[in-house]
């Protein structure tokens, strides 16, 4: 198989960890794609550009991270991450999708920070930046719930790569003044699936 990825997207991130995790590195070739530029060949594989994009065993290509982390995570037909009887799960679809949708809201404000300083809205990083610190504060009253505490999920992948894309990016520290959801960020950084695929850019190509 073959998983195309820009080493600075969030969600290209989050299929590199479960490839990790699932211990498919022989299995899966990761391949850096050149995307946001005109005429790159990458538009051949995948004509949205986006990444993360899976070619499976019969050629048959996939892109958004969601799919694709549960292809990953069902190959060997013991999902660690998509527990099927989650789908049904109001709680915890509740808190994957807040997740998702806080991880969003700052490849937003990355985004809007990567154009010209002439040609970025105030307005939108403003928007952005508020939007992150309430859901930063959704997490640190959240911080007792045991689908956070638990063994590693999706929910809890994408609350960790979001807090690092805000920090790492120029968004600021999130859990700064947050002791709870400094305490648990501590912990789950040291995943070494985290430490290996953490992006040591500044720039970033969601």
């Amino acid at each position: 198989m073959k998983l195309y990825v820009t080493f600075t997207s969030p969600y290209a991130r989050l299929a590199r960890i479960l490839v990790l995790e699932k211990a498919l590195g022989d299995r899966v070739e990761i391949i850096a794609a050149k995307t946001r530029a005109v005429d790159s060949p990458y538009y051949q594989v995948n004509p949205s550009g986006r990444v993360p994009y899976l070619i499976d065993d019969s050629g048959v290509g996939m892109e958004d991270s969601q799919l694709i982390c549960a292809y990953l995570d069902n190959l060997d037909g013991k999902p660690r991450f998509h527990d099927p009887r989650r789908q049904t799960d109001w709680a915890y679809q509740r808190l994957e999708f807040a997740a998702r949708n806080m991880c969003e809201g700052i490849c937003v404000w990355v985004r809007e920070m990567a154009r010209p300083a002439g040609e970025r809205s105030p307005t939108t990083l403003a928007h952005e930046v508020a939007r992150a610190q309430r859901m930063a504060d959704v997490f640190e009253g959240r911080m007792a719930d045991p689908l956070i505490l638990g063994a590693p999920n999706m929910a809890q992948l994408i609350l960790a790569v979001a807090l690092d894309v805000a920090r790492k990016r120029g968004l600021g520290d999130l859990t700064t003044g947050r002791q709870q959801l400094a305490n648990w960020m501590n912990s789950l950084s040291a995943l070494p699936s985290m430490q290996k695929t953490a992006p040591s850019s500044h720039r970033m190509q969601p």
